[in-house]
């Protein structure tokens, strides 16, 4: 450990720890030390991928993540923890997928010492005292990015010591993330409020200081677990606030909906391949349609007001579409862009968002497709997936 976190950006004004290039995000699979990972990710300097960016917009899928990890001849033993958090990637994608929009409300049993619905003001505005949480929220405003271990010391704040109910809050940290998964997201603060797991979860300021490498004390934190449990909420957490969260479309190179029909006319005998925020793989080929396709990539309205997001989540999302070869962008309704008749030519990969898209549904690349349905519990999941997932490394 070197005590300095580490730091990520993707700035919009220079160099990008996160290119928007597939041969950049698949160079970074050979990066990856999953044995590193296993002992360090916790810490803000761990060997964390660097992955998720790319995971959580279709890039790049849990599967072919592990079948690097085969490919590169790496044991089981060396594997089994980064394979494990795939996995939970996978099951919160599951989980979304069989409950919908279930996962918008407490899912296991309503979150207990619920105090409001918003979001405490001083975490919205980086003054909570708690030194690694206040930076850690600083670099999600400047960089899109929040290490793991650090959100769900924010989710703890938040919920179990602020007493806010999770969702707006969720919805608040989403807005900010580059690799924003409203599945991974909502279901991780439920997780941690307690509303899709059988406890709260808690770090009081010894946790954080071994993990964050502060060395703070004094804190409304500074308490052993018992004590914090039975806290009342702290003067810093009393003021609530319920953010803003504007969502604007980049410039571009949009089309109406009078242009794309006037191509689809033009072009009868054409698929049309579905591109949206959670399905930006530049070489997709269903069916091996290489070139000979039309590329639409589709800004709903209504999702956007749904799932908000930031104006730098916007300008990644848009530099990752702009890999894909003759893309065209429209914002629209998928009712209002195409007609009956265009089904059997549509092309979409399957996501709860898209269960309103006609024509041909293709599944994702899944790490274990042969896992499906609703689990209550990641346990539960596993148990499924785990001799799978040995297998695969012989």
């Amino acid at each position: 450990m070197t005590g300095t976190p580490w730091q990520a950006s993707f700035d919009f004004e220079g160099a990008s720890l996160w290119s928007p290039r597939l041969e950049d995000a698949r160079a970074r699979l050979n990066l990856v030390r999953p044995a590193a990972y296993a002992r360090s990710r916790n810490y803000l300097d761990g060997a964390v991928t660097q992955l998720s960016p790319y995971l959580s917009r279709g890039v790049l899928s849990t599967r072919q993540v592990a079948e690097s990890l085969v490919e590169r001849g790496l044991s089981w033993e060396d594997c089994e923890s980064l394979v494990k958090e795939l996995a939970w990637r996978d099951y919160f994608q599951q989980v979304w997928k069989h409950q919908g929009n279930g996962i918008d409300q407490d899912l296991r049993q309503p979150q207990a010492g619920v105090c409001h619905h918003q979001v405490p003001a001083a975490l919205v505005n980086t003054r909570t005292g708690i030194t690694a949480v206040d930076a850690a929220v600083e670099e999600l405003y400047r960089t899109g990015y929040m290490h793991n271990h650090v959100r769900m010391y924010t989710a703890a704040l938040a919920c179990n010591v602020g007493g806010a109910h999770w969702l707006q809050a969720a919805r608040w940290m989403y807005y900010h993330l580059l690799d924003g998964d409203w599945a991974s997201n909502a279901l991780s603060w439920q997780w941690v409020a307690g509303a899709f797991s059988t406890r709260k979860y808690f770090a009081n300021q010894e946790n954080i200081n071994k993990y964050c490498y502060t060395h703070q004390r004094g804190t409304f934190l500074d308490v052993g677990y018992d004590a914090l449990e039975r806290m009342k909420v702290p003067e810093a957490l009393i003021e609530n606030v319920l953010p803003e969260l504007r969502c604007e479309l980049p410039e571009g190179p949009w089309i109406d909906a009078a242009k794309l029909r006037e191509i689809l006319q033009e072009h009868p005998s054409k698929p049309v391949l579905m591109y949206h925020f959670y399905q930006l793989d530049p070489q997709w080929s269903p069916a091996g349609r290489d070139g000979d396709a039309i590329r639409v990539m589709l800004w709903e309205p209504e999702f956007l007001l749904k799932y908000p997001v930031s104006q730098r989540v916007m300008a990644w999302v848009k530099a990752l579409a702009e890999q894909i070869p003759g893309i065209l962008w429209i914002s629209a309704p998928f009712a209002e862009v195409f007609e009956a008749n265009d089904s059997p030519r549509i092309h979409f990969k399957e996501h709860p968002t898209t269960t309103h898209y006609r024509g041909h549904c293709h599944p994702r690349e899944w790490l274990f497709p042969e896992v499906d349905g609703y689990y209550p519990s990641f346990s539960s999941y596993w148990k499924r997936c785990e001799s799978r997932a040995r297998a695969m490394f012989g």
